[in-house]
């Protein structure tokens, strides 16, 4: 963490436990709209994908979503999700890889996130917005997704039939939405108070509470076959969630752990990449 990001956090931590103050529950709506915000989606330098994609878009909720699609139509389809801070234009080197394979290629840019509208995205939104895709652009039975993307898949999934025949990648997916929500209130040092109050808020909005956003439940109405990839370093979506969801003993999941690559390396690395193209 740089010395500006250190005097951001201190800011931040300071104006939430003051605001908390005079209303628990007002901090913890301004720290949820934190959480929900990507801080450097839209200022990375995006990747160049394949010029011949043809582009997309569709209205949600008001928001222009927009994304692109590639070798079509094919009757095999894989549809890329990316994860939190980040756009389907950095899997560059997948998309021309489905190509080469004769795969239709799909991806979108989340909400708040590349050159879709936005600026902040739930958990519930990134799912309706897989929701959206299916029906305008599916059926797609093959699947690849990275971090928060990760979470939000295997929920769209619950809602659709799919077989033993879907396939899907998880790389570094956001297992447990509790386990998120505890490291952004560790890392802010917020109280228990606006704790209880966020937690509230997250059931008022989304009608479950936080715990019910959770691969590990999640998995259990999922049939397709997944190859999950989680490295041991993951400083963001912590792998001891990752295996906690092993020991479930899921004959359709099969969990690789690596070394080094940590959060984002994890879908960048060479063998990785070759196993997923072989699976998928």
């Amino acid at each position: 963490m740089t010395f500006a990001q250190k005097l951001v956090l201190k800011y931040l931590r300071a104006k939430l436990n003051i605001t908390a103050v005079v209303s628990e529950k007002k901090a913890a709506e301004k720290a949820f709209k934190l959480f929900c915000t990507p801080q450097q989606a839209k200022k990375k330098k995006l990747h160049r994908v394949p010029e011949k994609g043809e582009k997309l878009s569709f209205t949600l909720n008001g928001l222009t979503i927009r994304g692109q699609r590639w070798n079509h139509p094919q009757q095999q389809k894989v549809l890329i999700i990316h994860g939190f801070e980040s756009s389907y234009q950095y899997f560059d080197k997948y998309i021309a890889a489905f190509i080469r394979k004769g795969y239709e290629v799909i991806a979108f840019d989340a909400p708040a996130h590349g050159r879709s509208d936005g600026k902040q995205l739930t958990l519930p939104l990134y799912i309706a917005m897989l929701q959206k895709i299916y029906e305008l652009y599916g059926p797609v039975d093959r699947f690849m997704a990275h971090s928060l993307g990760g979470l939000a898949l295997t929920h769209f999934l619950e809602t659709i039939p799919h077989t033993t025949d879907t396939k899907v990648v998880l790389l570094a997916p956001a297992t447990e939405t509790v386990s998120a929500v505890d490291a952004f209130f560790n890392l802010l040092e917020l109280h228990d108070n606006i704790r209880k109050q966020f937690d509230e808020l997250i059931l008022n909005i989304a009608g479950v509470p936080p715990e019910y956003f959770s691969i590990k439940r999640a998995m259990y109405h999922i049939r397709a076959q997944v190859l999950w990839f989680h490295d041991e370093g993951d400083r963001a979506t912590p792998v001891k969630d990752a295996i906690e969801v092993q020991k479930d003993q899921h004959a359709h999941l099969e969990l690789v752990i690596t070394q080094g690559l940590g959060h984002r390396k994890v879908y960048k690395d060479e063998a990785v990449r070759k196993r997923i193209l072989e699976f998928l």
